[in-house]
C-alpha cells in the first residue's frame, strides 16, 4: 500500500492505496517511507552511474540530473507538487481558511513555481558537487541517507502533537499516526548506521560523523517548516508532507555539500 501510495512502482498488493482513508491504515503506511526511501534513493544511484562512474569520472553533473529526474518521475512529482501547493498559500499571506483553498486548486502560481524549481536546481548542484568527489559507494550512502531523511522529517510532521489543518484529505488521515518513540528509533537507526557505513567507505569514523550532523541539520529545516505551516494553517496537509520531504532533503544535501567543500568529509 505504502509504495502504490508514494511511487509508480508497479508492485502488487493485497490493500490498494485507496485503502489508506481508513483509520489506522494511512499511518501504517507512513511509516514505511524511510525503508521506501532509501529504496528510491538505491535506484535513483543506480541509474546514475550510466553517467557516472565515481572518484571524478564521468559526467557528475548529468549524473546529478539523472538523480533528481529519476527521483521525481518515481514518486509521481508528489513531494514536488506538495512543496509548490504550499508556498502558494503560505506566499498568498491570506488568512489560513483562504490559503488552504488556494493550496486545493490544480494551478501553480509564482511561489509554488520558483520553489519547486528552486529545490530541484539546488538539489542537482548540491548532488553534482557531492558525486564530484565520492566514491560510487560514498556517493550511494551519502545521497540515499538523504533522501531517507527527508522521509524521517515526514513522520517528525506525524507527531501525536501536530493536528490536521482541515477534515478530510491525507493530512487529516496521518495526522498524529506517528509515535515519538518510533520516530526516534528510525532516526537514531538512520543515523548510526549512515556513520558506520560511510565509514567503511574509505573516510574515517571521525569524519563520517559529519553525515549525522547533515541530516541534524535537514530535519531541524524540516521541523521548522511544519512549525511554521501550523502557526499560519493551524495545522497540516498532505501537501505540507510533500513540502516537509521536499526541504529537509535538499537542506541535508546543502549541508553535505558545505561540508564536503570545506574538505570535511571525502
Amino acid at each position: 500500500m505504502a509504495v502504490g501510495m508514494f511511487t509508480v512502482l508497479p508492485l502488487p498488493a493485497s490493500r490498494s492505496a485507496g485503502d489508506a482513508t481508513e483509520p489506522g491504515l494511512g499511518g501504517w503506511a507512513l511509516r514505511w517511507l524511510p525503508l521506501l526511501g532509501a529504496l528510491l534513493g538505491f535506484l535513483a544511484w543506480a541509474l546514475s552511474l550510466v553517467f557516472w562512474r565515481g572518484h571524478g569520472g564521468g559526467a557528475a553533473f548529468l549524473g546529478a540530473v539523472v538523480w533528481v529526474g529519476v527521483l521525481a518521475l518515481l514518486t509521481r512529482g508528489l513531494h514536488l507538487d506538495g512543496l509548490a501547493d504550499v508556498a502558494d498559500g503560505l506566499g498568498s499571506r491570506r488568512p489560513a481558511a483562504e490559503a488552504l483553498v488556494i493550496m486545493r486548486q490544480s494551478d501553480i502560481g509564482p511561489f509554488g513555481v520558483a520553489a519547486a524549481v528552486g529545490a530541484v536546481l539546488l538539489q542537482v548542484a548540491a548532488v553534482s558537487t557531492l558525486l564530484g568527489g565520492a566514491s560510487r559507494a560514498q556517493g550511494l550512502v551519502l545521497l540515499v541517507v538523504a533522501v531517507v531523511a527527508g522521509r524521517l522529517a515526514a513522520l517528525d510532521a506525524a507527531r501525536p502533537t501536530v493536528p490536521p489543518a482541515r477534515p478530510g484529505g491525507f493530512g487529516a488521515v496521518v495526522a498524529g499516526t506517528a509515535s515519538a518513540t518510533s520516530t526516534v528509533v528510525a532516526v537514531a537507526v538512520t543515523l548510526v548506521l549512515g556513520w558506520l557505513l560511510l565509514a567503511l567507505t574509505a573516510t574515517s569514523l571521525v569524519a563520517a560523523l559529519w553525515l549525522p550532523f547533515a541530516v541534524l541539520v535537514g530535519l531541524a529545516a524540516g521541523r521548522l517548516v511544519t512549525w511554521h505551516v501550523v502557526r499560519r494553517l493551524d495545522g497540516i496537509t498532505g501537501d505540507v508532507f510533500g513540502a516537509v520531504i521536499e526541504i529537509t532533503t535538499t537542506v541535508t544535501l546543502l549541508a553535505l555539500t558545505a561540508v564536503v567543500v570545506w574538505g570535511g568529509l571525502l
